[in-house]
């Protein structure tokens, strides 16, 4: 199951991917990572769907990736009488906090925490940014605005603020039980919904408790402004354009992308792109020509990982969704400008001998002509230190722990293999050799690059390099 290409693909699972045969597809198709959307289905669906991934993991005798991904605080309006009503540019809209069923003048906004930050001419969002309103007058129960920009709008639709922080947790009351539900079956990465400063993640992480790798959704502008430290907090980030666009200029978000990447790739953290990268394959067999090109930009910059949203979770062509994007990133890596472009942003090495081992074993295996680079990891980050050299090798991460491995499968560059521990130094160079042989990374007579820290099961110790030469024993 060896995939000739760096870049990971992030599937979501729904409706049109729960089958057995279908899952079992998707992933010899090419996905990594599978994504269960906690906005959508019951705790039984997502359990058995967990399950089955389970069970194609034993079969294939390979790792997989499994995400959850939280609701978040989804903002609506309550009830309309008539299930939609007409706004007219120019006219007044009342939002407040009565629940009586709304009409062409008000509608219900049950959530006093929006109310508390509002100002006047602040704009307010309606139905992912379709409809756009301006307040002119507000309290601590209501909002009087003008429509700006109107259009039907029906019942439970969403609401936005940009440019204002909410005073609300990431982690609704559902998000609480989805997210001790996650931790109980094993979910290896938790994605944090419409996350807004760095106090946001460092209550997840209490949650978690280290069960699961933590991924920031950057979604809101407030994460813009603090992306650093959201890089610095988090395990992985995803770009998630679609709620991102809405809060944001279109023209924006290209360039807002290029930046979360370019700082993820500093700081050495797995990044995701994500929403609508193939999104006419929700209804087609084939993307557009600007689709594949949208997933090749993300791909040149070093994402990590892209992912797939409706075209997987809930299209008519989910397999051929993830053959697509499998063929898309492979081309695009095999591309004679691929590298120069990926190795523009060099990170420098942090001033460690594990920083300096890994650096050094990306430069040695370029030179020798080396077949892969083997990291022996225990926390997994030998692999992660291995990954942001991105170099020209493959590399295969050797672990004796499970959940490590399965976390890994996110990382660009990465084969993970669980594998039992070694003993001393001799027994983990013949296994680095006998496995990189097994798993078609190297031939007899090839070079190996191998990086693991001694003493061994020791997180984050990174401190020997040693070139092996495979003997085919």
């Amino acid at each position: 199951m060896r995939r000739n290409r760096n870049a990971k693909i992030v599937a979501t699972l729904g409706p049109s991917s729960r089958d057995r045969d279908v899952l079992n597809d998707l992933f010899k198709a090419g996905a990594d990572v599978f994504r269960l959307n906690f906005s959508h289905g019951s705790h039984d669906d997502h359990r058995r769907t967990y399950t089955t991934i389970r069970e194609l993991e034993q079969e294939h005798r390979r790792p997989i990736g499994i995400l959850q991904d939280l609701q978040g605080p989804k903002l609506r309006i309550g009830r309309l009488k008539d299930g939609t009503v007409q706004l007219t540019r120019g006219e007044r809209f009342r939002l407040d906090l009565d629940e009586t069923e709304g009409d062409s003048s008000r509608a219900p906004l049950p959530h006093p925490e929006v109310f508390e930050v509002l100002e006047r001419e602040t704009p307010i969002l309606l139905d992912d940014g379709k409809l756009r309103l301006i307040v002119k007058e507000c309290g601590s129960d209501y909002a009087e605005c003008e429509v700006e920009t109107g259009g039907p709008l029906s019942d439970r639709k969403g609401v936005n603020v940009p440019g204002v922080v909410m005073p609300i947790s990431p982690l609704t009351k559902k998000d609480r039980e989805d997210l001790s539900f996650g931790l109980e079956m094993g979910v290896d990465w938790v994605a944090l919904s419409f996350v807004q400063r760095p106090e946001d993640v460092a209550e997840a992480r209490k949650l978690i408790g280290g069960k699961a790798g933590i991924v920031v959704k950057v979604e809101k502008p407030a994460a813009l402004d603090c992306l650093d430290q959201l890089v610095e907090l988090a395990d992985a980030i995803m770009v998630a354009r679609g709620d991102l666009g809405v809060e944001v200029a279109a023209e924006e978000v290209p360039g807002h992308q290029k930046d979360i990447i370019r700082a993820c790739r500093l700081a050495g953290k797995p990044v995701i792109v994500a929403t609508q990268m193939l999104d006419s394959m929700v209804q087609s067999p084939s993307p557009t020509r600007a689709e594949a090109s949208d997933v090749a930009t993300a791909v040149y910059d070093g994402a990590d990982a892209v992912m797939l949203s409706a075209e997987t979770a809930a299209g008519h062509y989910p397999r051929e969704a993830v053959q697509f994007m499998d063929r898309i990133i492979a081309r695009t890596e095999k591309d004679n400008f691929y590298r120069a472009i990926v190795e523009a942003l060099h990170p420098q090495p942090e001033p460690t001998a594990p920083d300096a081992i890994s650096a050094a074993a990306a430069q040695v295996a370029s030179t020798i002509g080396a077949a892969a680079i083997v990291s022996y990891t225990t926390s997994g980050s030998t692999a992660l230190r291995a990954a942001r050299e991105r170099p020209h090798v493959p590399i295969l991460v050797l672990t004796a722990r499970l959940d490590t491995a399965r976390r890994l499968t996110l990382l660009w560059g990465a084969h993970t293999v669980n594998t039992a521990d070694v003993a001393n130094f001799q027994e983990m160079v013949d296994k680095a050799c006998k496995i990189a042989l097994d798993e078609q990374f190297a031939k007899k007579s090839e070079k190996l690059v191998v990086t693991a820290g001694v003493p061994f099961g020791t997180p984050g110790a990174t401190n020997v390099l040693r070139i092996a030469l495979v003997d085919g024993r």
